[in-house]
C-alpha cells in the first residue's frame, strides 16, 4: 500500500500509542516509577520498534508522493521478529503463569506492549513495505537481538552478584531474572539453556517463515 495519507495516519496512531506505552512501562498510570523497566525484554523490544516507527513517520511526513516505506528494511524486520517474540512468549507462557495476578494482563502497559503494538507493528510491515524485498539473511541477523538480550540479562545478574533476593518493583520476582525460564533457581541451569535454545530456534524458524511469505506475495504482485 503506497498511499501516503494512509501511512501517515497509521504511523501517527502507532507512535501516539507507543508514547502512551512508554509512559505506562515507566509506571505513569499507576502513579509509581517502575525502576526495573530497563531489564524487561517486553519494554526493550517495544522501545526498539517505536524508534523505527518514528523514523518511518518522519520519512512519510517529508515525502511528497505515494510510495512504499523504505526505512531500513533490516531494522524493520529485526524489530518485527523481536516484538512478535514478546507477543508469543507473553500470551503463551507468561500471561497465565501460576502466581500471576490476572488483573496485570489488562493494565494499559500490558495490553499495549504485549498485544496492540506488536500486532500494529507487524501489520505495518505487511501493508507498507514492498513485498519480495526481504533478504534471506535477515532472520539470522535478527537472532542477534534476543541473544544480545540474554547476554545483557546475565551480565546484569553478575553485576548484582546473582543476588535473587533483589526483587522487581512489584516484589514478586527476582530483578536479575525477569522471566521464569531465565531463572536457574526455578528451572535449573540446563532448563535455562534449553529454553534459550528453543526460543532462539523458534525465532529463527519464524523469521524464515516470514521471508517465505514475503517472497510468495512478491511473486503474486508481479
Amino acid at each position: 500500500m503506497k498511499n501516503r495519507t494512509t501511512q501517515l495516519i497509521y504511523q501517527t496512531a502507532y507512535c501516539t500509542l507507543g508514547v502512551v506505552g512508554i509512559a505506562a512501562s515507566l509506571g505513569f498510570f499507576e502513579h509509581v516509577f517502575r525502576w526495573d523497566f530497563y531489564i524487561m525484554y517486553t519494554n526493550l523490544s517495544n522501545y526498539f520498534c517505536i524508534f523505527v516507527m518514528f523514523a518511518e513517520l518522519i520519512q512519510t511526513a517529508r515525502k511528497k508522493e505515494n510510495s512504499y516505506v523504505t526505512v531500513s528494511p533490516a531494522l524493520k524486520f529485526i524489530g518485527m521478529l523481536g516484538i512478535l517474540l514478546t507477543f508469543l512468549v507473553f500470551n503463551i507462557l507468561l500471561a497465565n503463569v501460576p502466581g500471576r495476578n490476572p488483573a496485570e494482563n489488562f493494565k494499559i502497559a500490558s495490553v499495549l506492549a504485549h498485544v496492540v503494538l506488536p500486532i500494529m507493528y507487524t501489520l505495518d510491515w505487511f501493508l507498507f513495505y514492498e513485498r519480495g524485498k526481504t533478504k534471506l539473511f535477515y532472520p539470522f541477523v535478527s537472532v542477534l537481538f534476543p541473544i544480545a538480550y540474554l547476554g545483557y540479562v546475565f551480565i546484569h545478574a553478575a553485576a548484582h552478584s546473582f543476588d535473587s533476593t533483589i526483587t522487581n518493583y512489584l516484589g514478586t520476582d527476582p530483578l536479575i531474572y525477569p522471566y521464569f525460564f531465565l531463572n536457574p533457581d526455578r528451572v535449573g541451569n540446563m532448563g535455562v539453556f534449553k529454553w534459550c535454545v528453543i526460543l532462539t530456534a523458534i525465532f529463527a524458524v519464524g523469521g524464515l517463515l516470514f521471508v517465505g511469505i514475503d517472497k510468495l506475495f512478491g511473486r503474486r504482485n508481479k
